[in-house]
């Protein structure tokens, strides 16, 4: 048994998920997971960073950086307590970080990652592994998505085309086909939860729609969802990603011209968004896919499963439990992998997916 933990704290800032992981020879086994908070006040710091709004934000990232670090760490700690592990048994931590900027199409591209990995590994005395983008970003990718390889890893059939859709704050898919020769594919296809969770949490103080109910007693917008429907990242060609930094709040507003629809029509034409959105792209670039498979946060929307189903045509459609992994914890686990393949030395981007030159080794280790 070779223990791993992954942290993962996405677009959504609802909570970090924290799972432990053995990893043996590419098989992996999910030993025990929590969900630990965010405490409102530092979710709200984070906001401020990402939607790059008030004064000295450069004070303010090297504050939050270290206390994400720290809550990081503690959510290590909690992770453990209640496992029957202890700190000796983990050989690494993977950790993500909070992203804060996802810029890879800039003239410099970047992106930035928070959550200082010298603290987490300091308050839990375990080897920690961060930074897994900019490597990416260096030999001339995106730096995203990162689990396609990860995906293949645990989740390829060599009877089937798979398509992995993990619904968080954004999508992503992965392209695993049964022929072993072909390269596995994948990109950001747009908002996942992000634009759903943004608009119910203003209109109905819930963090987001449960089993998309609120979303299914709404009708669809036709003119609203063929606007938002027309932005240019969805016909942009691959590699391509995406964050909070585009897809928000205020990417609602403004194709809201029309104000008298009603609260839960927009919710339904949101959640038509994500589903077609996610759709289309396997049908333009996957369209051999057989089966798709459902993890995030989004595997437990039933309405937005529901459309998804429609949309499909005669694919199957399962989620990842059916594999024997939980869908909330796919990503924490797809970095406890990650920290793996760093420590281990084994390249773990995939250059079809990202666009970068080659593959390399991934992540920047914090040595206990």
């Amino acid at each position: 048994m070779t223990l791993y933990i992954g942290l993962m704290s996405g677009t959504s800032l609802d909570a970090i998920d924290a799972s432990i992981v053995d990893i043996t020879e590419h098989r992996v086994s999910i030993k025990h997971a929590i969900d630990y908070p965010i405490p409102s006040e530092l979710k709200q710091q984070l906001l401020t960073l990402i939607n790059n709004k008030g004064g000295d934000n450069i004070e303010l990232l090297g504050e939050v950086d270290a206390k994400m670090g720290e809550l990081f760490a503690q959510a290590v700690n909690q992770l453990i307590t209640e496992s029957v592990y202890s700190a000796d048994d983990i050989s690494a931590i993977g950790s993500h970080g909070q992203t804060i900027r996802h810029r890879p199409d800039n003239k410099t591209p970047f992106t930035l990652q928070i959550g200082d990995a010298s603290r987490i590994c300091e308050l839990t005395g375990i080897t920690t592994v961060s930074d897994f983008r900019r490597r990416d970003i260096a030999a001339g990718g995106q730096g995203a998505p990162l689990v396609p390889a990860f995906h293949r890893a645990v989740l390829a059939s060599n009877n089937e085309n798979r398509c992995i859709v993990n619904i968080g704050g954004m999508a992503n898919i992965s392209y695993l086909p049964k022929d072993p020769k072909e390269q596995t594919a994948g990109f950001d296809t747009g908002p996942g939860n992000v634009l759903l969770d943004s608009w119910c949490h203003t209109h109905t103080n819930e963090n987001y729609d449960k089993g998309g109910n609120w979303a299914k007693s709404g009708s669809l917008s036709e003119a609203l969802f063929n606007e938002m429907l027309s932005d240019s990242y969805f016909s942009q060609a691959i590699p391509k990603s995406t964050g909070r930094e585009y897809f928000n709040f205020d990417w609602i507003k403004q194709y809201l011209n029309d104000t008298s629809i009603d609260s839960k029509d927009v919710q339904r034409t949101l959640t038509e968004l994500t589903a077609k959105t996610i759709i289309d792209a396997i049908d333009q670039y996957f369209p051999e896919t057989q089966q798709i498979i459902i993890c995030g946060g989004g595997a437990y929307n039933d309405y937005l499963n529901e459309r998804l189903a429609e949309l499909s045509g005669n694919r199957v459609i399962q989620n990842t439990s059916h594999y024997g992994i939980d869908p909330n914890w796919v990503e924490a686990a797809a970095f406890a992998w990650l920290a793996h393949c760093c420590i281990n030395k084994i390249p773990a981007n995939e250059p079809l997916v990202t666009g970068a030159h080659s593959r390399v080794v991934l992540g920047a280790i914090y040595p206990k």
